[in-house]
């Protein structure tokens, strides 16, 4: 009798602890949920619509991340350059040794035209600030040195020029003669769709690749297989989403269509985390690409699946 009651005693103080252990996980999960929901929200009320043509809402959403980026690292930057007489600005946050191969993690903040732009960018964006606040919560277990930057001047008419903000940091990192392990751009990470033929490819892709849209894709060159390679791993052991890779010919539509673009210029690897935007999300560039078409229980998963990658 005293052998069993110990064994309950033991059995119920494992069952209360792991019980505890479900619930603050729940709470956990609920808290960042709501950060990126609470995020999205933010920069898709900004008006006039966060574009070039208005940089005082580019402000306005600059200094939002700068404010929040604060709460996660003391080592922050506010990198401001001048196109046509107007200033605008990327926001970068450093965290690990400053003497060691840098890994940039970037998203860019500014909209196509007057539009809301829930998944292009502001997922990215929101996206970028969560994976700030998990490695602030855990500095011992990073490696190396992290930038996490918020790009600006993205988007139409200074794609693929030297003002887009990820060419203005890319250049920087370059003049100092700084060593850059890899770049990874959070560009649309949050529509899905588990609906039959809801993921549409360029070329013959389509053939080999999933038909439904419920997935998140690493994309880069065939000189970037390495760094999808470990994308792919990182994303199987610590991700509940699933992660596709590409790495294909910069020929390829869509292979170069963000932030990472500038970073191969300077020779480094670069590759794009993406839901594909307009291969998959209709509400691309249009009026209703707005907060409530986004999953964010599938935008956790990708950025634990990019923290677990930075920590590698």
């Amino acid at each position: 009798m005293f052998y069993m009651a110990r064994f309950n005693t033991k059995t119920a103080l494992f069952v209360i602890a792991y019980t505890v252990s479900l619930i603050s996980a729940v709470k956990a999960n609920e808290v960042d949920l709501n950060y990126l929901h609470n995020t999205v929200k933010f920069l898709t009320k900004i008006h006039p619509p966060r574009n070039y043509k208005n940089p005082q809402s580019l402000d306005r959403a600059a200094n939002f991340i700068f404010q929040e980026g604060k709460k996660y690292t003391s080592n922050i930057e506010i990198q401001k350059y001048r196109v046509d007489l107007i200033e605008y600005k990327n926001i970068i946050l450093r965290f690990g040794k400053a003497d060691q191969a840098i890994k940039v993690i970037g998203a860019h903040y500014d909209v196509y035209g007057n539009l809301p732009g829930a998944d292009d960018n502001a997922s990215g964006v929101a996206g970028l600030l969560l994976l700030a606040k998990y490695i602030a919560q855990a500095p011992e277990e990073l490696k190396g040195s992290v930038e996490l930057v918020f790009y600006t001047l993205e988007e139409p008419p200074y794609f693929r020029s030297k003002f887009m903000g990820s060419y203005i940091h890319a250049k920087s990192l370059k003049d100092k003669n700084l060593k850059v392990s890899y770049m990874l751009s959070l560009e649309c990470i949050g529509y899905y769709s588990d609906e039959d033929d809801s993921q549409s490819y360029p070329l013959i892709l389509g053939w080999f690749y999933p038909d439904r849209g419920n997935f998140i894709a690493g994309v880069g060159r065939r000189d970037d297989k390495e760094l999808l390679n470990n994308l792919q791993e990182s994303f199987d052991r610590h991700s509940k989403i699933e992660i596709v890779t590409l790495a294909a010919p910069s020929l390829i539509t869509g292979i170069d269509f963000s932030d990472h673009k500038n970073y191969w210029e300077f020779g480094w690897p670069a590759a794009m985390i993406t839901d594909t935007a307009f291969m998959r999300n209709k509400n691309y560039h249009q009026p209703d690409d707005t907060i409530d078409t986004l999953n964010f229980e599938k935008m956790q998963m990708v950025v634990e699946g990019v923290y677990s990658t930075v920590l590698k």
